[in-house]
């Protein structure tokens, strides 16, 4: 996959490219990312990106033309999805980043400022996401926040194949509590079921747990999923649990 990021502030990404799982992702070839400042596709001698809006208002707008140029510059010819980063978008879920991996080529658009010129919006963009009902001072943290959920998924980017299949949301349901060594820690022990080598029984206690969680946690989930005939069963055993 190829990323690109349109931003006024390019050097924002240097630390969250270059570390962890996304380093080691473009390491292996997984994906690429390149980081352009679209001050550079102005046509304004100034190279202003911004300007007032007609019919008065506060604050500036983001100028159409120099955000076109730098797509147009960037599509090489081809139509890829491009991303704008807005808190009045779709807000982004774990369907949304799984329908983004099975891209080839990204390209997301960080505006500053009062908001877009409304053709941005109309005419270029085929996606506008919003990771939550808040407003930042900008997309770059935003899109950082989808570029890292999208990466994840792509082929071997985790290593474990079974990574991301079970992670919260992907099956509708949070993800179910995890134990790790020791077995007792401060007078608080490990569920005897996970010691058990019952492979069976450790899945069911999982599937089981992750179904208490979501409902404890994310009852509007529970009531989105379309629950199969055992985990209606396991959710009316937990429902006769907490009576």
């Amino acid at each position: 996959m190829k990323i690109d990021v349109l931003s006024l502030f390019p050097d924002m990404f240097t630390g969250v490219f270059s570390h962890s799982i996304l380093k080691r992702a473009e390491e292996s070839g997984a994906v690429s990312y390149q980081v352009t400042n679209f001050r550079d596709y102005s046509s304004n001698k100034h190279k202003n990106v911004d300007d007032y809006p007609y019919g008065g208002g506060a604050g500036m707008v983001l100028t159409p033309q120099p955000v076109f140029d730098a797509v147009d510059a960037l599509s090489e010819g081809k139509r890829p999805r491009v991303i704008l980063m807005c808190p009045q978008g779709e807000r982004f879920t774990q369907k949304k980043a799984e329908e983004l991996a099975e891209e080839d080529h990204l390209i997301f658009v960080c505006g500053h400022y009062e908001g877009y010129d409304e053709r941005i919006r109309e005419h270029l963009v085929t996606d506008e996401i919003s990771i939550g009902d808040f407003v930042l001072t900008g997309g770059e943290l935003a899109s950082m926040v989808v570029i890292d959920s999208v990466t994840r998924l792509l082929p071997g980017v985790l290593g474990n194949k079974d990574s991301a299949p079970k992670d919260s949301f992907s099956n509708g349901l949070l993800e179910h509590p995890h134990y790790t060594r020791p077995a007792e820690f401060q007078g608080i022990g490990v569920p005897d079921v996970l010691l058990s080598g019952n492979h069976a029984a450790v899945d069911r206690w999982r599937l089981k747990e992750s179904i208490r969680r979501t409902w404890n946690r994310r009852p509007d989930l529970i009531e989105a999923k379309n629950l199969t005939i055992e985990e209606q069963k396991m959710f009316e055993e937990i429902k006769k649990e907490s009576d």
